[in-house]
């Protein structure tokens, strides 16, 4: 049968938007919106608080790489579905150098450029808003003030931060001039760093055809260029292992919020049991006082009853929560400065631990506190997951479920005892919930504790609930206590002991709540 198919005329490139986009485009209409605004409050603000102690560690950067042009972005809006964003969240080294937190501008760049006498010259490049006369400002669904609210100006910025503020488009011009000196955190916008990769091989060929390539800046041999950027990531996460006066308040205030969610969880649970997705609940119950008090939670929420306390990082948060049951709740409070809690509590449903809930949270309760005991500046960091893991070979193989002893089992080629704590002790916390993490072993997991690191003590038993080397009236119960802890002189600080630990405290914690 032949073909009658018309063939259909080219069709002009469609416009994503032009089905959602109803903003009229007459001259008339731009002219009437662009007119008849009240003047902009230009009241400068007072720096903030951090603003000394962020430049404090700009300071120490510059030091750390004399001569060299230090590029760390904020990173850009990241895609959640078509042409929907996640909430932004600039980078943690970002936040951590310029004091912007929840406030903070996606795009945005630091540029420190460290004298060799270590002195920080230090710039932030960020969009400037548009005026009321720019298409900008009420079409530009992305960054428009129409759109998102009100954006802060250059000066404002300046202010408010102690620094020096420039427009994003003078940021284009600088990484057109960039040499091989430049350095650029590279985890935090895929685009910047190949802007600046870009720019430092074309110098480099640049030099390597010149006739005075002996006179060119130190830095990167073609090829090379990502050596020094893996010692700055490296560095600015060393640089947040010992917090300062700014951030152990912040934390602390993070952790009282917390406490503060934890409570109103435990008031809510007549309508978690009511539930079919109980834990649904516990994390928005949580999730709201997060918001209330700061940004968000610092991190997607473990609230895992039953069972599901057994599986470490349980996220999904849908299942029911029954009374004689033990719900285990991993959570935090993130600051509008991004600090974080991180917060773990196990609590019976119905206010009662039973026999066996009791004898595991007891052993877990003991291998924390036997870690918190030891914690003191001039103890090395690993020493803390070592202690704890004493108590609970110890425990399980009490309670007859390993196949070796206690200390056979803690011997490196055995570790029975992990098949119920695989995950480690402890870790730092900070502006990330695993804060660090770039930083070199032999300062981290090897390092010695100093007085103002905060990390994490959380021991816990998860039993399975088809393991068949403990007892039926084991399986099913997981139990974690997780409490954040700060170095001090002569010893450590909880600081979430406000938040109740103890079998009878945690049992008057839940029955007071109701």
């Amino acid at each position: 049968m032949a073909d009658t198919t018309e063939t259909a005329p080219a069709e002009t490139p469609v416009d994503p938007n032009a089905n959602r986009s109803t903003t009229p485009k007459s001259d008339g209409f731009r002219a009437y919106i662009s007119s008849d605004w009240a003047e902009r409050d230009e009241a400068l603000p007072p720096a903030r608080e951090v603003a000394a102690f962020a430049a404090e560690r700009r300071r120490r950067v510059a030091a750390r790489f004399p001569g060299q042009r230090i590029i760390v972005p904020a990173g850009d809006m990241k895609q959640r579905a078509n042409d929907t964003d996640y909430p932004f969240r600039a980078h943690s080294a970002f936040s951590h150098l310029t004091g912007w937190g929840s406030d903070s501008e996606p795009g945005a760049v630091l540029v420190i450029d460290g004298d060799v006498d270590g002195v920080a010259r230090a710039t932030l490049f960020f969009r400037e808003r548009a005026g009321r006369d720019s298409e900008e400002f009420y079409a530009n669904a992305a960054i428009g003030e129409f759109w998102i609210g009100p954006r802060p100006s250059l000066a404002h910025v300046a202010a408010d931060l102690g620094l020096d503020t420039r427009d994003l488009s003078a940021f284009d011009a600088l990484v057109d001039e960039l040499d091989t000196t430049a350095v650029v955190l590279r985890e935090a916008d895929e685009a910047i760093t190949g802007r600046v990769d870009r720019a430092r091989a074309r110098f480099a060929t640049e030099v390597a055809l010149s006739d005075n390539a002996e006179d060119a800046p130190f830095g990167l041999e073609p090829g090379s260029e990502h050596e020094p950027d893996a010692e700055l990531a490296e560095f600015l996460a060393e640089l947040r292992l010992v917090k300062d006066d700014y951030e152990l308040a912040e934390m602390q205030a993070a952790v009282d919020s917390t406490r503060t969610a934890f409570g109103e969880v435990l008031a809510a649970l007549p309508r978690v049991t009511a539930e079919a997705r109980g834990e649904r609940v516990i994390e928005g119950v949580f999730a709201t006082r997060a918001r209330l008090d700061g940004n968000d939670v610092g991190y997607g929420s473990i609230a895992a009853a039953g069972a599901h306390a057994t599986i470490l990082h349980w996220t999904r948060n849908d299942g029911p929560v029954v009374p004689g049951e033990l719900v285990l709740l991993d959570a935090g409070v993130e600051r509008d400065s991004y600090y974080t809690a991180d917060i773990t509590r196990t609590f019976p449903v119905d206010g009662t631990f039973t026999p066996v809930q009791r004898r595991v949270y007891e052993a877990v309760l003991e291998a924390a506190d036997a870690a918190f005991a030891i914690v003191k500046p001039g103890v090395v960091f690993r020493e803390i997951h070592a202690t704890a893991m004493a108590v609970i070979a110890r425990r399980t193989a009490e309670w007859g479920f390993l196949p070796v002893t206690a200390e056979q089992s803690l011997e490196p080629d055995a570790q029975y005892h992990r098949r119920y704590m695989v995950h480690g002790t402890s870790h730092h916390l900070g502006l990330d919930v695993h804060d660090c993490a770039k930083a070199r072993r032999e300062l981290y997991m090897d390092g010695v504790l100093e007085e103002g690191m905060v990390f994490t003590i959380e021991p816990g038993l998860y039993f399975q609930p088809d393991d068949l080397t403990v007892p039926e009236e084991y399986r099913g119960i997981g139990v974690r206590i997780e409490d954040d802890i700060v170095v001090t002189a002569d010893g450590a600080r909880n600081l979430s002991a406000g938040i109740p630990r103890t079998v009878e405290a945690v049992e008057a914690w839940v029955r007071g709540a109701r």
